[in-house]
């Protein structure tokens, strides 16, 4: 099969959580962008639960709590950018604060990305089925393809 050009990603968005899978699809999301001549952005968003909170009469944590979870989610964000840039020095990031799905559909508008590679979890069923899978709801809703990445293989 021959590649369309409309089928040729022009911007590739990878939502990562700094687990060795979200490694994984930013490795592979770099060697697209780099085969295809794409651009890239990395795109990380601070998950806070409000539940988490709920004890102290607050829907978001305290400032301090939420500057210190930022700064360090800064930090990781910036050193993969950084890597990334040694062959893609166009590649830029982006660190919201949210829902990570509602996150990762509204950066694929945001930065008219036509190609989404995330990371994978094997979640137990039971968390699947109470709490849903991020990859699974950006499958469903998005408008564009989605390159979901599995975990690797322990015996690779």
């Amino acid at each position: 099969m021959q590649l369309q050009p409309s089928m040729i990603p022009r911007h590739i968005l990878v939502p990562i959580d700094f687990d060795e899978t979200s490694d994984c699809a930013l490795e592979l999301a770099a060697g697209l962008a780099q085969a295809f001549g794409a651009s890239l952005t990395l795109l990380h968003t601070v998950d806070i639960p409000p539940y988490a909170y709920a004890n102290f009469g607050a829907a978001l944590p305290p400032p301090d709590v939420l500057g210190t979870l930022e700064r360090r989610a800064r930090e990781e964000l910036d050193g993969r950018l950084r890597k990334v840039q040694a062959a893609l020095p166009g590649a830029k990031a982006i660190l919201t604060t949210g829902v990570p799905w509602r996150e990762i559909l509204a950066a694929v508008e945001n930065v008219s990305a036509d190609l989404v590679v995330l990371g994978t979890q094997r979640h137990r069923w039971l968390e699947h089925a109470l709490l849903g899978s991020v990859a699974e709801k950006i499958v469903r809703a998005s408008p564009v393809p989605v390159l979901a990445v599995p975990p690797r293989r322990k015996d690779s």
